[in-house]
């Protein structure tokens, strides 16, 4: 009976794309987890969430220590262990860095899912992923803030005269090997007062350490090759105090409220947030959002 409700439940996600659907009468998160297979934790690829739409990235990394890469995983979404799911969704996998370009990231990475919830107040909800065909359960949880500690969509970009190659030789500005010339042509400052809409990704590619953290500045110039013609400005900051990680983060990123990287903002004329990504973000995820946002 385990392995017929598990067919019926991955034939039924797989119906249901990204969007939620109803859950079964008495199922709860506990009795997922007593299906066949390991209960493994899942890795989750950002911290920050505040209610409403939340894109939840995440790894599904089996005991022997590989990622599970099916193309998607159901995942159920319950305020307790205990609880019916109150959402269930389908997570696509989605490429890490720029296929063919960009190296994988830590422990040879090369994917990531991506959930999109739905969470209507703050407090700490429990999800359970499972990759469809595979005999597993990824268990997890998300803690959902009144409000965003990094800038929030919707609020003033902070004014940041961040480096370009106009103030400081590229090697002092970026830990792109080779630079990242394109991406520090121009300063968040500068953009703001010129009205132009803009990308900006904090992040570091030397010292990025996470599984998931990503080449996320590769996915940015991926982007500004296809969009810079219609006046959309993309910039790279590196994160760490003169890219000395041991002296802690630098004062963009303070400014922008961020105490992990990387993160991708997206900006309009109006100087306002309109999106942003914590953790790797896809070229498809990217460029969805600038079509919508800044185009």
């Amino acid at each position: 009976m385990g392995r017929v409700v598990a067919v019926l439940f991955a034939v039924a996600a797989l119906n249901a794309g990204c969007g939620g659907s109803r859950t079964a009468h008495g199922l709860t998160l506990d009795s997922i987890l007593q299906r066949p297979g390991p209960d493994i934790g899942v890795t989750a690829g950002a911290g920050e969430f505040v209610p409403g739409a939340v894109r939840f990235p995440f790894l599904v990394i089996a005991n022997n220590a590989k990622p599970v890469e099916r193309p998607a995983a159901s995942v159920w979404l319950a305020t307790s262990r205990s609880a019916r799911p109150f959402e269930r969704v389908s997570a696509k996998l989605e490429p890490i860095g720029v296929p063919g370009r960009s190296a994988a990231a830590f422990g040879g990475v090369t994917r990531i899912y991506v959930a999109h919830l739905r969470i209507p107040r703050p407090g700490r909800y429990w999800l359970v992923a499972q990759p469809l065909g595979a005999k597993l359960q990824a268990l997890g949880a998300i803690d959902v803030s009144a409000r965003s500690r990094s800038v929030a969509v919707g609020a003033r970009a902070p004014r940041s005269d961040t480096p370009t190659l106009a103030s400081a030789p590229a090697a002092q500005i970026t830990t792109s090997s080779p630079p990242d010339l394109p991406l520090l042509r121009h300063s968040v400052a500068q953009s703001l007062v010129a009205h132009a809409p803009f990308v900006v990704t904090f992040a570091t590619p030397k010292f990025c350490t996470s599984r998931t953290c990503g080449p996320v500045v590769d996915v940015v110039e991926a982007a500004r090759q296809q969009y810079a013609a219609r006046g959309i400005r993309f910039i790279h900051v590196e994160v760490f105090e003169h890219n000395n990680p041991a002296r802690g983060y630098n004062r963009w990123m303070r400014q922008w409220g961020l105490s992990s990287e990387p993160w991708v903002f997206l900006v309009g004329r109006d100087g306002r947030v309109k999106a942003k990504f914590e953790g790797s973000v896809s070229q498809a995820e990217l460029s969805a959002a600038i079509r919508a946002n800044l185009v």
